[in-house]
């Protein structure tokens, strides 16, 4: 018996993983153009329809839904930038005796279950009246995603080289023209993939979105989430809502994969 050679059993193992993983999203896809009955039956082939599109924007307004998440996902990776830059710039060219302690604590943040902190979210908004409004969200979602922007950014400006920043400090630039016109075009990149990352994850985030939000500053999870009821799951309906909801964020993850997989890898190879 001929050997298979080891080439080609990688690449079988990597299309098999793929297809593994887009199943669900085909699945998704090819319900959302069934009838309800069709769904529920399960059936491979069947006559499209685009009733259960229909049914969703007459249900739901989904350019509401569609907007919020856009003003969420965008104002939170904008505030997110404007703070995450100078404090990943500071720690990774000024850095102290507890910057690394710092960092750790950052990224610890990240380990702890969302709902351990949705009491104390959800007074603090309904106290200062921003319930179910695009402002809150836009603040929990930065704070959310703020661990991650600032390690990312971090590990992109220590790729800097160091020799180019000690020439422009002896030249005597300032640190807003050190940062303007030598880290900002070297570190380019790794701002717009730190950017286009968590825009993404804001679009896709839920939990805070159902727990901090009702009719008028709903995400498009709350929209996916609406169809899901005491009488059960109307799935066509559901998987109409669900490609509606992530097919915006799929094309543009799709067009930026490059920018998001080379900041996920910043600092990996020396």
């Amino acid at each position: 018996m001929k050997k298979v050679p080891f080439p080609l059993w990688r690449t079988v193992f990597a299309w098999g993983i793929a297809l593994f993983l887009f199943f669900p999203l085909f699945w998704v896809g090819i319900t959302a153009f069934k009838t309800e009955g069709q769904a529920i039956a399960g059936h491979l082939f069947f006559s499209p329809t685009l009733s259960s599109f229909a049914e969703v924007q007459e249900r739901s307004n989904y350019l509401l839904f569609a907007r919020n998440s856009l003003i969420t996902s965008l104002g939170s990776t904008i505030l997110g930038i404007l703070i995450a830059v100078p404090a990943a710039y500071s720690m990774a060219f000024f850095p102290t005796k507890k910057t690394r302690d710092i960092l750790l604590w950052m990224l610890s943040t990240k380990m702890m279950p969302a709902v351990g902190a949705l009491v104390p979210v959800y007074v603090m908004a309904q106290t200062v009246g921003m319930l179910d409004s695009l402002t809150a969200l836009v603040i929990v979602f930065t704070l959310s995603n703020l661990p991650i922007m600032v390690w990312m950014l971090f590990s992109a400006f220590k790729e800097v080289p160091k020799d180019i920043l000690e020439a422009v400090r002896l030249d005597g630039a300032t640190v807003w023209e050190e940062f303007r016109w030598v880290i900002l075009p070297l570190t380019m990149g790794g701002i717009a993939s730190t950017g286009l990352l968590c825009l993404v994850l804001s679009w896709n985030e839920a939990f805070w979105a159902l727990n901090l939000t009702s009719a008028n500053a709903g995400t498009l999870a709350s929209l996916i989430a609406s169809y899901s009821s005491p009488e059960g799951l109307f799935w066509a309906k559901l998987s109409a809502a669900s490609l509606m909801a992530i097919g915006p964020i799929i094309v543009f993850g799709w067009f930026s994969q490059k920018q998001l997989v080379q900041g996920l890898t910043f600092g990996a190879v020396k």
